[in-house]
C-alpha cells in the first residue's frame, strides 16, 4: 500500500503531519511522534516578539486606540519574551536535524513586514526543510478597509519570501470575505502551501473576576466542514500543496481530506487526547479501509471528490445548499 504524497515539493511518507504545538516542542516528543509514523512536524511556533524587540510596527497594528478602551487590554496576556528562546528555536533544529529523519517545519507567528526576514534566513541555514507563516491578526479597527487586512498577510508572506528559498506554507483563516481569491493573492505572493485551517483561540468572559479568558479551543472532526468545503474548492485551481487542518482526528478524517483535494493533513487535537500511538492506530486503519476499498495509493484518491469536474463551482455549492434545506424534515 502506498501512502506517501507531496506536500509543497516535500516528500513524505504518509500524509499525516504534527501541527505546531506542544508536541513539537521539545527534541524527545518529536522523536516518539516519528517512531510512531509522523509523517513530517510542523515546530512549536516562534512568535516575532520572541525575534525582534523593536515591536513599534506590531504596537501600532494591534494597539492603536486600545488606550481609550481600558477593558480591551484584558485580552491580551502579559507575556515576556526574550531574544534567548529564538536563538534557542535555531539550536532545537540543528539538534532534530542531525537525528531526525523526517521533515522539520518551522513556525513564525506574527503580522508585522519588519522582524521576520533576517530570523527566516537563519531559519534555512540551521536547515529547516520549510517554513510556515502564521500571521495572526485581529481587525478590531472598524475603520480598516478588507484589503488593508489582507494586505498585512501580502507584505508577511512577500517580504520572508524575498529573503528564503526553501518552501513556504501560510495558514490561512477562513473568515476572508473571498478566501478563494485570498488563496490566489497568496499563491502568486509565493506561497508553496496553503495550511486550511488556522483555529481561532476561544473567548469567554470569567464572570468570577469579571475580565476576558482565551483558552485553546481543541478540535473534532465535526469541525471538519470549513475545510473540506475550501479544499474542494480549490483543488487543481492553484499552483499550491493543500494542507487540511481544524478537525483532523481519525482515518475517516484523512480519506476525506484527501478526496477533497488536500495533498496533507495536520493533527493535533486527537494526539494531545490519546497520545502518540494514535498515529500508528491512524494509519493501520487507513492501510484497512484502503484494502478493502481496493485502492492503492494515496495519490488515486486525490481530489476524487473535489469541485475540480464542474465547470461552475459556486453553483454545484448552491444546488447542494438547496437540496439539503429542502430535504431537511424535523
Amino acid at each position: 500500500m502506498d501512502l506517501t504524497t507531496t506536500y509543497m515539493g516535500l516528500k513524505l511518507k504518509n500524509p499525516i503531519i504534527v501541527g505546531a504545538s506542544p508536541l513539537t516542542a521539545s527534541f524527545e516528543s518529536i522523536q516518539k511522534l516519528e517512531e510512531s509514523g509522523a509523517a513530517a512536524v510542523v515546530l512549536h511556533s516562534i512568535f516575532e516578539e520572541q525575534i525582534n524587540h523593536e515591536t513599534h510596527e506590531l504596537d501600532h497594528f494591534l494597539f492603536k486606540g486600545s488606550e481609550d478602551y481600558a477593558e480591551a487590554l484584558g485580552y491580551f496576556p502579559e507575556v515576556t519574551l526574550s531574544n534567548l528562546e529564538s536563538e534557542h528555536y535555531l539550536d532545537e533544529i540543528k539538534k532534530l536535524k542531525e537525528n531526525i529523519s523526517i521533515p522539520i517545519i518551522a513556525s513564525l507567528n506574527g503580522v508585522s513586514r519588519g522582524g521576520w526576514q533576517e530570523y527566516a534566513k537563519k531559519l534555512e541555514s540551521a536547515g529547516v526543510d520549510a517554513i510556515e507563516l502564521n500571521i495572526t491578526y485581529i481587525p478590531t479597527d472598524i475603520d480598516k478597509d478588507a484589503r488593508e487586512i489582507e494586505q498585512l498577510y501580502i507584505d508577511a508572506l512577500t517580504v520572508v519570501r524575498e529573503h528564503v528559498s526553501i518552501p513556504i506554507a501560510v495558514k490561512m483563516n477562513a473568515f476572508f470575505s473571498a478566501p478563494a481569491q485570498m488563496a490566489k493573492k497568496l499563491t502568486d505572493a509565493g506561497a508553496n502551501a496553503l495550511v486550511l485551517f488556522d483555529r481561532p483561540v476561544h473567548v469567554d468572559i470569567d464572570l468570577e473576576n469579571l475580565n476576558s479568558v482565551q483558552t485553546i479551543n481543541p478540535t473534532r472532526s465535526n469541525d471538519l466542514s470549513e475545510t473540506l468545503r475550501w479544499s474542494a474548492i480549490l483543488y487543481n485551481k492553484l499552483d499550491v500543496s493543500l494542507c487540511a487542518s481544524t478537525g483532523v482526528s481519525t482515518h475517516e478524517d484523512i480519506l476525506k481530506s484527501m478526496m477533497s483535494g488536500a495533498d496533507a493533513v495536520q493533527m493535533v487535537s486527537a494526539i494531545l487526547k490519546y497520545g502518540e500511538a494514535h498515529i500508528t492506530t491512524v494509519l493501520e486503519n487507513l492501510v484497512a479501509w484502503m484494502e478493502e476499498k481496493e485502492y492503492v495509493s494515496i495519490e488515486q484518491m486525490k481530489g476524487s471528490i473535489s469541485l475540480h469536474h464542474t465547470s461552475n463551482p459556486a453553483a454545484y455549492e448552491r444546488a447542494n445548499y438547496m437540496r439539503v434545506l429542502t430535504d431537511y424534515r424535523y
